[in-house]
């Protein structure tokens, strides 16, 4: 551990000399990468920083973010949610930039009553604007364990990981003037909080808080990513792509057999897709719901 963060610092001192971004892979630890930004009463690190445990009850809940900002990266983080009667309450997992007109990438767990099944909800905010919801049930059990939940976000595409499946796709379609995150840096968040007005069936199903306090775990946090400092200018590209540690920035598609998981994944376990949503869109569709790639196609036919 010692050798590894003496190389992170290392590569940091290099990147302040030359340049405002560098990619670095920093080591797996809640201590070094992550600060509590509320409810800190309500948050447990343990094992000499490899596990976080988010808490909540019925005064509060609680939250972290990354020390450091990103503009594009391969993000790892391993969950293992909220077990029992779970209803009402949020595990997010998201990137998020500040302003009025931010970006935001978002993986939110919704909770459910015992024996109900958790939804995945997922979501792209660009330039302050969402209504890009997709929803999927997981094909097991995730308060059981722990299971990964990645993050890829390149110039070129974003893509939802669950243990390594991709679930959705987001590509960058600015040729057919769709907006697309890529010139704000963003920090890596996670938060347990309550949210009974409209997680769990429309709000219909309130927080039971005699089960309180609730706790979601998560660990072995690993990022490729471009790390910018807070002196450097905002560039749209500043990672280097002539490095295997760096492939996930060349990645403009999913290959084929990614693509056959992302279909069986839409096929069977997606419960909501905006795309399909003419009630929500009377005037018509999203623009990027029409366009003619895999992801999109399969997403209409669900």
């Amino acid at each position: 551990m010692a050798a590894a963060k003496s190389l992170v610092v290392l590569i940091m001192l290099s990147a302040l000399l030359s340049n405002s971004f560098v990619l670095v892979l920093p080591a797996s630890n809640f201590y070094q990468d992550f600060d509590i930004i509320w409810g800190i009463d309500k948050v447990r690190i343990l094992n000499d920083g490899e596990v976080l445990n988010l808490y909540l009850g019925k005064d509060t809940g609680s939250g972290f973010q990354s020390k450091n900002e990103y503009l594009f990266g391969k993000i790892d983080m391993q969950f293992k949610l909220v077990p029992g009667n779970s209803a009402g309450t949020v595990t997010s997992y998201y990137l998020s930039s500040q302003g009025s007109t931010w970006d935001e990438i978002d993986f939110e767990f919704l909770g459910n009553l015992s024996g109900d099944p958790y939804i995945f909800h997922t979501n792209v905010i660009t330039q302050g604007k969402g209504d890009r919801e997709q929803q999927f049930y997981p094909w097991f059990d995730p308060t059981s364990d722990f299971h990964t939940y990645s993050i890829l976000w390149n110039p070129k595409t974003i893509v939802f990981y669950v243990d390594g499946t991709p679930i959705r796709e987001f590509k960058n379609l600015e040729s057919i003037n769709i907006p697309y995150p890529k010139n704000q840096p963003m920090r890596i968040h996670s938060s347990l909080w309550n949210a009974d007005d409209w997680a769990t069936r429309g709000g219909l199903v309130k927080t039971d808080w005699t089960k309180a306090p609730f706790t979601a775990s998560c660990r072995n946090f690993n990022a490729k990513t471009c790390i910018r400092y807070p002196a450097g200018p905002i560039i749209s590209a500043p990672c280097p792509s002539n490095s295997s540690s760096s492939a996930w920035m060349k990645i403009d598609e999913l290959d084929e057999t990614s693509r056959e998981k992302l279909k069986w994944v839409q096929k069977n376990y997606m419960i909501y897709n905006y795309c399909t949503d003419t009630k929500r869109f009377p005037k018509g569709l999203p623009p990027e719901c029409a366009v003619a790639t895999s992801a999109y196609i399969d997403s209409v036919r669900v």
